[in-house]
This record gives C-alpha cells, sequence and structure tokens, in this order.
C-alpha cells in the first residue's frame, strides 16, 4: 500500500513527534506505524479507529507494541503523552473527538492535527478554540497541513448524549425519532435519497431485513414500525453511525442486530430483504467502489426470492451492475435527481 500523503508529512517531521505512549487517531496504517517505531523504539502505539475497515488495517501490524480499538467512545487504560488526529470530514466530528480525547491525555501532552488541504484542515485553528490552548501550523506538504496545540486543562466531562443531534420522520401513521453523532451521514435532518427510498419501498415485508449502510438507522427504524416482526440487520463502517443506529432503534421501542463491516466483509447471513441508501462517499473524494462491491457480492447475502431495493443519484449506473450480479432490475421512481432500484434473485 502506498504511504497517503499525509503519512508522508507526518513521516517528514518523524523526529519532532517521539512519545512514550502515543495514541494514533484514525490514522491509516500503510506503513507509518512502522515507520514511527523504526525512529522511537521504545513507543507503546495505541489506535483508536472510528472506521472498521481502517480498524482491521491496523490490526495486521502484529507488533505487540501495537494496540488498535474500534469503537465510539474513547477511554485510555494509560495516559497518552501525544495524540496524532486526522482531521476527520466532518467538522463537527472534529471537535466531539477533541472534547472525547481531552480526558486520556497527561497534562502535558502534545497535540498534533494533520489533514489535507481540501479535507478542511485549515479551519483547524479556529474550530479547536473552546479545547486547545493554541493550534499553530507548523508545516505544509504534499497538499497537507501539520498544526501542533496542547489541551486546555479542566475541560467538562465528555458526555456522548451532549453530541446527539435529533429529527423526526414521518412514515405512514408513525413518528420516529432519530438520533445522529457528529460525522453521520444527514446528521441534522432526513437526506432527499433516503426520503425518496422510504416513499417506494415494497408493499410487503417480512423476515430478515439487512439495511446496508445504516447511519444513523432511519431506514431500518421506518421498517421496524411499518412490518412489525420483521428481524433488523443494521451494517456500517462507521462506529459513530452504527452507535447512532442503536440509539434511534431504542428511541422508538425497536430491537436489532448492529454490525461494524468494510462493505459486506463481516456479514454472514442472508436476507429476505436488503434495503439501502448506499454510501458512495469516502474521505473528501467521491468514491463508487465500496457500492459497486456492495452489489456484485450481495446475491450470495440474499435468500431465495430475496429482494433488494436501494436509491442512488439517478446518473449513477448502478442498473446494469445490479443485472449482471442479482437479476432482471426495475426503476421504481425517479425524483429529485435520484432513483430508485429493485430487482429479485
Amino acid at each position: 500500500m502506498a504511504i497517503s500523503n499525509i503519512n508522508q508529512l507526518l513521516i517528514r517531521n518523524i523526529d519532532g513527534i517521539s512519545a512514550a505512549t502515543p495514541l494514533f487517531v484514525n490514522i491509516v496504517n500503510d506503513g507509518f506505524i512502522a515507520e514511527y517505531l523504526t525512529h522511537h523504539t521504545t513507543a507503546k502505539i495505541t489506535c483508536y479507529h472510528t472506521n472498521f475497515a481502517d480498524y482491521k488495517l491496523s490490526q495486521m501490524s502484529e507488533n505487540n507494541q501495537v494496540t488498535s480499538h474500534f469503537c465510539v467512545e474513547y477511554k485510555a487504560q494509560v495516559k497518552h503523552d501525544l495524540v496524532i488526529i486526522n482531521f476527520p470530514k466532518s467538522k463537527a466530528e472534529f471537535g466531539f473527538t477533541l472534547a472525547m480525547l481531552a480526558e486520556s491525555m497527561t497534562e502535558d501532552a502534545t497535540v498534533i492535527i494533520v489533514g489535507e488541504n481540501k479535507g478542511g484542515i485549515k479551519s483547524a485553528d479556529k474550530l479547536s478554540k473552546n479545547y486547545l490552548n493554541f493550534c499553530n501550523k507548523v508545516d505544509a506538504a504534499r497538499h497537507c497541513l501539520l498544526y501542533v496545540g496542547q489541551f486546555q486543562s479542566d475541560l467538562p466531562k465528555f458526555e456522548l448524549d451532549e453530541f446527539y443531534k435529533y429529527y423526526s420522520v414521518t412514515v405512514g401513521d408513525n413518528q420516529l425519532k432519530i438520533a445522529a453523532l457528529p460525522g453521520v451521514f444527514s446528521q441534522n435532518g432526513l437526506d432527499v435519497g433516503t426520503d425518496v427510498l422510504l416513499e417506494n419501498l415494497p408493499q410487503s415485508i417480512k423476515g430478515k431485513v439487512l439495511d446496508f449502510g445504516c447511519g444513523a438507522g432511519v431506514i431500518a427504524a421506518c421498517i421496524g414500525k411499518l412490518f412489525p416482526g420483521t428481524k433488523l440487520t443494521l451494517v456500517d463502517v462507521s462506529a459513530l453511525a452504527l452507535q447512532s443506529a442503536k440509539t434511534t432503534l431504542a428511541l422508538n421501542g425497536l430491537n436489532g442486530e448492529s454490525l461494524a463491516s468494510d462493505s459486506l466483509s463481516d456479514v454472514k447471513e442472508r436476507y429476505d430483504f436488503v434495503i439501502s441508501n448506499p454510501p458512495f462517499h469516502q474521505g473528501v473524494k467521491t468514491h463508487y467502489a465500496a457500492t459497486e462491491q456492495f452489489l456484485t457480492k450481495i446475491k450470495q447475502h440474499l435468500s431465495t426470492h430475496g429482494c433488494i431495493t436501494i436509491v442512488a443519484n439517478s446518473f449513477l449506473k448502478y442498473p446494469p451492475i445490479m443485472e449482471k450480479a442479482i437479476g432482471t432490475t426495475k426503476t421504481l421512481a425517479i425524483k429529485k435527481g435520484f432513483a430508485v432500484y429493485q430487482c429479485f434473485t
């Protein structure tokens, strides 16, 4: 794997970021961890990931000096004297991350923030004012920036519940309450694509249902209310999304299984219905491969006469992929720039 521009900038400054117990936040294991240990041989590294795919990659280091975690809320077992944060695509998630990590750091811990110019990193100074004493730009290379800061003392205790945003969705005679943490798709309200999909759900849904790329759990919650008795499974690559989806189900008196998976990597069962607004953005770049892989592989997770219904931007050429991989595909609706496609095994 080629070393990312972000990690190349970190390597360029590696001699100056020595630490005994560093914490790497959403730093991709593309060779940087090994390089860090080459320069700082006694370091005990902790990797915290909110992305399941990156977490699985970090587990491959096979080094007893590296510990990896995938979770929504990180709590340190040992205080960290350095944290390196990959600036998230969501600015709200950046504040969430700083608020959460403060109590896991030593008093004089160094905070390093790194990210791509086009990913919003230039706003790090402004966005960190409530959490850091200072946030100074110290280097720029490979279209990336690196900032150094230090946490303020006596920051409030982190409370996960304070970072949820809530909104309502009406489906049929039901009004559902949706909970979403920072960084989760459509945190501030129902997106147009999902709205179009909910208008075109199968008339009858029963048995085992998979909500792929569940986000805050809107689709699964609506199905659970409209079709009681369905067995819901919610899949996402994001720890923040999965926690939001669990909260959404609980708020609406519903039950379901939440499953972390890199696309379909950890999905083992077969489902009677797959309903999805599949993601096509990854990081700051438009990225279609994950959805195309999902459509190519989903048939092996559909039961006999199983049904898949998805919504996507109407310009995306998904029907030919579905036709080839699954079967005859119908276009149920085209509305507001989105299309709903459906096919049966």
